[in-house]
């Protein structure tokens, strides 16, 4: 049980005591505490009553409660308002716009207490006519409600590859020659099955244990058994091929059916040469093909065989290429590190530098930089460098842009800045005419050095906001602006997709974890796996440059001659 786990059950208990009308003050208590939890560096799992309430913010009341958390794994007070609460109340809370008085109000005067009669009421223009909602907000729920469901049964990248490799462990106690293929393999930002398959000449009797996270697994047609994850709809498939058939097997699920269906010189589709051959190796499989090898990432159908005639897999993007981090927060704004920890832990990596990024005045949410704050880090910047060089902090802000696309704070405070990510954080419904206007003047606003996060997505939860695609890449190669991959799993935005038109371009592009925390730099795992995907170069990675190149650059974008 860690500090994210306990806030979860406060921050469910608040909410639900507003929903039922239960002790608004408490309810307030609850809502303020879960910020301060999730970001303490001391363990709560770990600590006494008389340690929890020397914390600000904690008395006796929320130590009780954390207490119980850690010894019994819930909260009774909870556990009794869960029984007043529908189910499907539950899954209101994930509707974008939707907060608590909103739920209140529908399931209290018009009865809904679940989607499907949601979306029925949405439909009916029943929502519309309710005093505090209006058309669109109406509107608003509904294509919420559709981008949910158009969700459902998925895992987000970093959550499939946990549960992938707990399912092979327990396949290979039985199978040790037992593979990972499918999504996970094939690096998808989103996965609704994950695959497996054993290699045997035998017939296979595969049986796993009831305690493991696999629900209505049983077999389904010869050597192919199926089941679902037990949170989720996301289905389970383990296949069993014979030995001469793993290389072209591997390859077929290891592929998108557009991938497949890719033709050479002959007019030959690569399904039909994959079907009709058995090959020692998957690069012998493709050059038999006439083509070169396609690593497993890019197998898409988007251009690989093009990019391939020109590019070799070893120029591809790899954690061993990165040579820092640009887009991390600290505890100045939202962070739950201090300067000082997030650049030993930087450097730690291996890493050259590391560039702070905290949010900017707009952003109170975030406990954003006012200006005497950014006075403040900079100064501690200065001393930390002193003692941790060669290596180095780079001086960064990111600077909210604004409604009508400026970036947050005077020019002569962004000008005290190394560089700048600028982002969109509020006013997400604009459409795309609008919210295309806003990020081009954004990019072209001459200290804006990074787009971070281009869209504002949240995979499985809030769709990105419409964007002309092309004109904001256009923008970007035109004011040397770097595109951001944001590499947290719940974002990887921009899109792979996009990165083949960012290459043609010739925009560079950064792969930023967003950090928030130490472990958070981890997540430019996540965001390597996807920029393979699009066909990302180590040579156009913009957190790939030297440190001296880095400030090279830094300092030619700023206008600034040495």
């Amino acid at each position: 049980m860690n500090n994210v786990d306990i806030a979860e059950i406060i921050e469910l208990a608040g909410k639900l005591l507003e929903l039922h009308d239960q002790d608004e003050a408490r309810a307030k208590t609850y809502a303020g505490s879960v910020y301060n939890l999730e970001r303490l560096d001391e363990n709560l799992a770990e600590m006494t009553e008389t340690e929890l309430l020397k914390i600000r913010g904690i008395g006796k009341l929320m130590a009780s409660n954390i207490l119980e958390i850690v010894r019994t794994g819930k909260l009774t007070e909870l556990e009794n308002l869960i029984a007043q609460t529908p189910p499907g109340v539950f899954e209101m809370f994930k509707v974008k716009g939707l907060g608590v008085k909103k739920i209140k109000v529908l399931w209290t005067e018009l009865g809904i207490d679940n989607l499907n009669e949601l979306k029925i009421a949405c439909t009916n223009g029943k929502i519309a006519g309710i005093k505090g909602f209006g058309e669109k907000t109406q509107q608003s729920i509904l294509e919420a409600l559709v981008f949910l469901q158009s969700q459902e049964g998925k895992l987000r990248m970093d959550k499939a590859a946990y549960l992938s490799r707990e399912i092979l462990s327990e396949i290979q106690k039985l199978f040790p020659q037992a593979i990972e293929v499918g999504q996970v393999k094939r690096n998808c930002e989103t996965v609704d099955c994950l695959q497996f398959m054993i290699p045997s000449d035998q017939r296979v009797i595969l049986s796993l244990p009831k305690d493991t996270f696999v629900q209505n697994f049983k077999i389904s047609s010869p050597g192919v058994w199926r089941g679902n994850y037990a949170e989720n709809k996301v289905k389970i498939e383990i296949l069993t091929v014979k030995n001469a058939e793993l290389v072209s097997k591997s390859i077929l699920f290891n592929a998108s059916e557009k991938h497949l269906q890719l033709t050479n010189a002959e007019g030959q589709f690569l399904l039909k040469h994959l079907q009709s051959g058995v090959f020692e190796s998957e690069e012998q499989a493709y050059s038999t093909f006439g083509m070169p090898y396609i690593v497993p990432e890019m197998r898409e159908g988007n251009g690989e065989f093009e990019w391939a005639a020109n590019n070799k897999n070893e120029d591809l993007i790899t954690w061993s290429h990165l040579k820092g981090s640009l887009h991390n927060h600290s505890t100045y704004s939202d962070g739950r590190h201090t300067l000082r920890e997030m650049a030993e832990f930087c450097r730690s990596l291996g890493l050259e530098y590391f560039g702070i990024a905290d949010h900017s005045q707009t952003a109170t949410y975030a406990q954003g930089l006012t200006a005497g704050d950014v006075v403040k880090q900079q100064e501690e910047i200065d001393k930390l460098n002193a003692g941790l060089a060669p290596f180095k902090i780079l001086k960064g802000i990111e600077s909210d842009i604004l409604i009508n696309g400026d970036l947050d704070y005077e020019p002569e405070i962004l000008a005290t800045f190394d560089y700048v990510v600028a982002s969109v954080h509020a006013v997400l419904g604009m459409d795309i005419e609008k919210a295309t206007a806003r990020l081009i003047k954004a990019i072209e606003n001459p200290y804006t050095t990074i787009l971070g996060h281009p869209t504002g997505r949240l995979l499985l939860s809030r769709s990105g906001y419409p964007l002309h695609f092309k004109k904001i890449i256009d923008a970007c190669a035109a004011n040397q602006v770097v595109m951001e991959i944001n590499a947290s799993p719940y974002r990887l935005d921009l899109d792979w997709r996009w990165i083949s038109y960012c290459l043609e371009k010739e925009v560079m592009l950064s792969i930023n974890p967003d950090a928030h925390e130490t472990a958070g730099f981890y997540d430019m795992n996540y965001g390597v796996a996807v920029a393979r995907k699009g066909g990302l170069t180590w040579q156009k990675t913009f957190n790939a440059l030297s440190l001296r190149d880095m400030e090279a650059y830094l300092l030619m974008k700023r206008g600034i001659t040495v």
